[in-house]
């Protein structure tokens, strides 16, 4: 008699990341579910792109209660702009990606959920809109990942009597003096760890990265050799709720009385403009400001207290020292300042830095080189080599 299948729920978000994800843990003998998280109202789930019929081995029903996609998260800290017309599929978790999760599901032979979390949802994105409101840029792919994702994953997992979940992020879990380390993506260019500080090392030990040891283009050729009709899906680039990347529209539409007119100053304090609402800016903006100074200018500052946006140019966004709270540890670091790679948003390069623990719950950094534009609201995530030690959300500069 065999012995009994490990059971593992992954998260399918209808990429090919995710698919690959499960068709390796399939290959592997494990005993596979796959879980569509639902974040909106639309309840339609078409055949898989491509696909004019759905395959015929059993997929279960959907259950009421929801979790789980993967996707490359955007970087609302980057300089905004309009977005640019690219072959990159805009956000995740539509009724297209569930039907492609449903229709690999099935090429696959395992049980499939599309489990709900609107209301959970709809709270993440109200929390979005209130950080701008604050004045700070917030990351809600990150927070989505502990809140929703790998928490609600980790939930259905026990309720199902599962030992492990999985996902299609590009990251590694591995062993390091007899605890569970959270690594960097062995595909440089896709690697998704820094999104990934927060789930906690309880969370870690149960947690498989298929597809962490893969590039990107191993990833498709697994998916050729399974013929999955998602191969050439491209990635998802934007946030789910903002494909169109107008943020100011969605803070607008959430938080419509936080949009007042107020000044917007130079580094002197000389008004030189108008704004409509500190909701539709971030550290680092230069585009859309309306302002026509000869010289490309950014913004460096938001006042929420005076309703004040400050401009400059852009060496005033270097900076060398920021304070961060919340710190989430998935390493043990040493009880003095230490060493680390430090990277401020998800696209920044990391960059050699002291970090100095300040109690159990905030950090000081210290960068070697000053960096540009640190942006409150995102996520500092430090790393020794291609460990992640551990990170906490950027509160301001020094």
């Amino acid at each position: 008699m065999s012995a009994k299948r490990e059971k593992v729920v992954v998260a399918m978000s209808g990429g090919v990341d995710s698919s690959v994800a499960a068709c390796l843990l399939v290959e592997q003998g494990y005993d596979v579910m796959g879980l569509f998280m639902r974040v909106g109202p639309d309840r339609t789930v078409p055949t898989c792109v491509g696909m004019r019929e759905r395959p015929t081995h059993s997929v279960q029903e959907p259950l009421p209660d929801g979790r789980g996609s993967d996707q490359k998260p955007a970087d609302p800290g980057e300089e905004a702009g309009p977005a640019k017309a690219t072959r990159q599929h805009q956000g995740c978790c539509s009724a297209l990606d569930a039907g492609d999760a449903r229709f690999v599901a099935g090429v696959l032979g395992i049980p499939f959920y599309a489990l709900n979390f609107e209301k959970e949802f709809d709270a993440l994105i109200d929390c979005f809109a209130d950080e701008y409101v604050r004045g700070r840029t917030p990351n809600p792919c990150i927070v989505c990942n502990d809140r929703l994702k790998f928490g609600k994953l980790v939930d259905y997992a026990d309720a199902v009597g599962a030992t492990y979940i999985a996902t299609g992020h590009y990251a590694r879990i591995t062993r390091r003096d007899g605890r569970t380390v959270l690594m960097r993506g062995r595909d440089a260019e896709k690697d998704q760890s820094y999104v990934l500080f927060g789930l906690g090392r309880t969370i870690l030990d149960r947690t498989l990265f298929p597809v962490g040891e893969l590039t990107k283009s191993e990833v498709r050729d697994i998916a050729t050799r399974f013929s999955l009709p998602n191969r050439e899906k491209p990635d998802s680039v934007e946030i789910c709720f903002v494909p169109d990347r107008d943020y100011a529209r969605v803070v607008r539409q959430r938080r419509p009385e936080a949009f007042i007119e107020g000044d917007v100053r130079d580094q002197t304090g000389r008004v030189i403009g108008r704004h409509k609402g500190i909701g539709q800016y971030t550290i680092g903006q230069r585009r859309g400001l309306g302002i026509a100074a000869g010289r490309p200018i950014y913004v460096t500052q938001l006042d929420v207290s005076s309703n004040t946006v400050t401009v400059g140019d852009g060496e005033v966004l270097l900076e060398t020292i920021l304070e961060a709270n919340g710190v989430s540890l998935l390493a043990d670091v040493p009880d003095g300042p230490f060493r680390a790679q430090v990277q401020i948003r998800y696209l920044h390069r990391a960059a050699p830095a002291t970090v100095e623990m300040l109690g159990e719950s905030r950090i000081r950094v210290t960068f070697d080189e000053p960096q540009r534009a640190v942006t409150p609201g995102q996520a500092v995530v430090f790393y020794d080599g291609d460990v992640v030690l551990g990170g906490a959300w950027i509160d301001g500069t020094e």
